[in-house]
């Protein structure tokens, strides 16, 4: 038998069982403080994933309403529903406003190298590249190694023209990590200072470090059209659109290429699959307002350039075209109107200037026209079509010895003229002021 004073109760009066889980409840607690407790999620943070939920599916409206929600909840006190709200504003063009927004996120995280690029990308979109390198450089303090903020500054350096200095920033972005756009920046650079060969060389090893990128495929293809190597520029623009044959600067290129050999149909066939993809593409319409020329037919042609004009308003080869075709329909006021633009906006090209002085010869204003010739020979000495031409009307203004002198000029530079109907104007004249001279086509064309 067990007596009652065998029997000892613990102090707590508790059955032996239940002392045991307090222990390891209060031994928890403990482990717990010594970690430190998990940090507070305050109620209008939980809903960041909301935010970026919607922004990433471009449901913006819905966005916007969950944004203005949440800042008033925080006293427009919240980082991330301020960052997107500017990320918003500026893909919807209010890129003043959305620097604003930026800012105030700049002032509530500091530490935040996301919010010192989005506010130098804003200036940097404004047009304030200096200010948009200052911001860079700043973040640039707090990530050292970010190739983006590094790249980002050459692109602010090649804006002001401060060529050697973007270059330098360049190569480093390429020490850091190489993409595309860094090398195809460099190559820009170098074309800036008319280095083709330097160019060439980062291209071809932009195209070894990406054998398969249509951009770079691309963009060889318009250097070696510019390096007059037409065969090279074809097989690049070919291998772009057999990777991406929607690729817009490749059609636009081989379809130069093709419109260059007359043939227009096939040409304007290329530009139709551009048309799918950049139908406000104003060089577009003005290449296919250019097949409609080569075919004669000319309303449709005024009708694509007047529409390349509407969209680059400022872009003087599309004047020039305008003004050739309304030459061609001789409608002379038409064609001095585009003319003048153009030359306005390029005061210093040698052909907007022959183009206006035969417009004005058959405006009846010689004098002017006279003038006009002047301008285009200072700029363009060496083009066989201004001494010709001038030389025309040097000899309908009476001028016989002058124009001797341009017909003389025209013969020291017409050793490449092919057109036949050009050579025999230059015959008939030469028998006009006896000069005794016969031009002839070359033996190779």
């Amino acid at each position: 038998m067990v007596s009652e004073s065998d029997i000892k109760p613990n102090s707590s009066n508790e059955p032996l069982e239940r002392t045991d889980e307090k222990h390891k409840a209060e031994t928890l607690k403990g482990v717990r403080e010594k970690r430190g407790k998990a940090p507070e999620i305050h109620a209008f943070e939980r809903k960041n994933w909301l935010i970026h939920l919607h922004y990433i599916r471009k449901e913006y409206e819905s966005c916007k309403a969950l944004i203005k929600e949440v800042l008033l909840e925080s006293d427009t006190m919240c980082e991330y529903p301020l960052y997107v709200q500017a990320l918003i504003l500026r893909e919807e063009g209010n890129i003043q406003e959305a620097l604003e927004v930026f800012q105030m996120c700049q002032k509530i995280n500091q530490t935040n190298v996301e919010n010192w690029k989005q506010v130098a990308r804003c200036l940097f979109l404004l047009g304030r590249h200096k200010m948009s390198l200052s911001v860079y450089e700043e973040g640039l303090k707090l990530s050292p190694k970010d190739w983006e903020i590094v790249h980002n500054m050459g692109v602010c350096y090649y804006y002001l023209n401060n060529t050697k200095k973007a270059k330098e920033l360049f190569d480093q972005c390429l020490l850091l990590a190489r993409h595309d756009i860094t090398y195809i920046m460099l190559g820009k650079c170098f074309l800036k200072e008319n280095d083709i060969d330097g160019a060439l060389h980062v291209f071809l090893k932009a195209q070894e470090f990406s054998p398969e990128s249509p951009e770079i495929m691309t963009t060889l293809g318009l250097l070696y059209l510019k390096m007059n190597e037409p065969a090279k520029a074809f097989d690049k623009f070919g291998s772009a659109l057999v990777h991406d044959p929607c690729n817009v600067d490749a059609v636009l290129g081989i379809g130069a290429m093709i419109q260059q050999k007359d043939d227009f149909d096939v040409a304007q066939t290329k530009y139709k699959i551009a048309a799918t993809e950049i139908p406000m593409s104003p060089f577009l319409w003005n290449n296919i307002g250019m097949c409609f020329f080569g075919k004669k037919k000319y309303v449709a042609a005024v009708s694509c350039l007047k529409r390349a004009a509407y969209l680059a308003p400022f872009e003087w080869t599309i004047l020039y075209n305008l003004g050739l075709v309304h030459l061609t329909l001789q409608q002379y006021a038409s064609a001095f109107h585009y003319l003048k633009a153009g030359i306005t906006i390029q005061p210093k090209n040698g052909q907007l200037f022959m183009l206006l002085a035969v417009t004005l010869t058959y405006l009846n204003a010689a004098d002017d026209a006279k003038q006009a010739y002047e301008q285009s020979i200072l700029y363009s000495k060496n083009d066989p079509f201004v001494h010709l031409n001038y030389a025309v009307l040097l000899n309908k203004m009476g001028d016989q010895r002058t124009s001797a002198k341009q017909l003389s000029l025209f013969k020291k530079i017409a050793s490449d003229v092919t057109d036949q109907e050009l050579l025999d104007t230059a015959n008939q004249l030469a028998a006009v002021l006896q000069v005794g001279s016969t031009f002839k086509k070359n033996k190779g064309d």
